[in-house]
């Protein structure tokens, strides 16, 4: 309870969390949310490129699909991107730093030193790279930028890993006998949980971003799915005129990255002994 009193008390946290409870609402329950679900395949060109009203509050695209209805059945793909890339990323990263951080030797130096090459090159430019390889579709991006996000993972996980190992019950563990498999995820892995969770929270929204990036640049999400990304991506010829097509799935990108940026800072600040006492 005290914990959720101090989380309460963070007014942009809350707003993160109440940002991410309604994107989740509407990944869920889109189709039935939605004001018109079957747009998001069928054309009609009569409508084409209307703009906001009662019947249409976000406008028609090119297409003559009404924007709101494809802004709302866009989260479920970008939500589930997000969370894919990040499990992902975690199953690897995590046992990964685990192991080096506490082992020592050939095998803890080669993990680290392929960790600091994915880290040196910048995650953008390598997602693009593998997504180009491998082609353009969903799962694609979902696989190029698992390969990229890891090592963030990787690198947290192992310096927290380094700092309990000279621990006084890592040392009382050991002298019992615990072997390395009990040690590392019955006493590391739950001690070294909060700054796992915070990292995974930031980087839900950074992979949302990532992924509209990638769908903006033909890489990720094909026509005619409903993407926060593409949808920005088939804007561009018709602005500034049809200004709202652009607009409304750029401001549901930016409103669900604040909103994990927001709940991660909070998660950060309320787990970080550090920034406790600076308050």
């Amino acid at each position: 309870m005290l914990v959720l009193r101090k989380f309460l008390r963070d007014i942009p946290a809350v707003i993160g969390a109440v940002i991410i409870l309604f994107v989740v609402i509407l990944a869920l329950f889109g189709p039935w949310i939605a004001p018109y679900p079957e747009d998001a395949s069928a054309s009609h060109l009569l409508r084409r490129l209307k703009p906001p009203s009662a019947a249409y509050p976000f406008g028609t695209d090119n297409l003559g699909r009404d924007i709101l209805s494809r802004v709302i059945l866009g989260a479920r793909g970008a939500l589930k991107v997000a969370l894919v890339v990040v499990g992902l990323a975690m199953a690897i990263g995590v046992p990964l730093g685990l192991l080096a951080g506490y082992e020592r030797g050939v095998l803890a130096e080669a993990i680290m030193r392929v960790t600091d090459v994915f880290l040196a090159l910048p995650q953008l430019i390598l997602a693009l790279a593998l997504a180009q390889l491998l082609g353009p579709s969903v799962e694609s991006a979902m696989l190029a930028l698992t390969l990229t996000y890891w090592p963030f993972f990787t690198r947290i996980v192992h310096a927290e890993t380094q700092r309990l190992r000279n621990a006084l019950f890592i040392d009382a563990l050991q002298g019992i006998g615990a072997g390395t498999p009990r040690i590392l995820l019955l006493h590391i892995l739950p001690n070294i949980l909060s700054p796992i969770i915070v990292r995974a929270t930031i980087g839900l929204g950074f992979t949302i971003l990532v992924a509209a990036v990638l769908g903006f640049l033909g890489m990720g999400a094909t026509p005619p799915d409903p993407d926060w990304g593409l949808a920005v991506a088939q804007s561009r010829t018709y602005l500034p005129n049809a200004w709202w097509f652009a607009t409304f799935p750029g401001l549901a990108i930016l409103i669900a990255v604040l909103g994990f940026n927001l709940l991660g800072d909070g998660l950060r600040d309320l787990v970080d002994p550090r920034l406790r006492r600076s308050r």
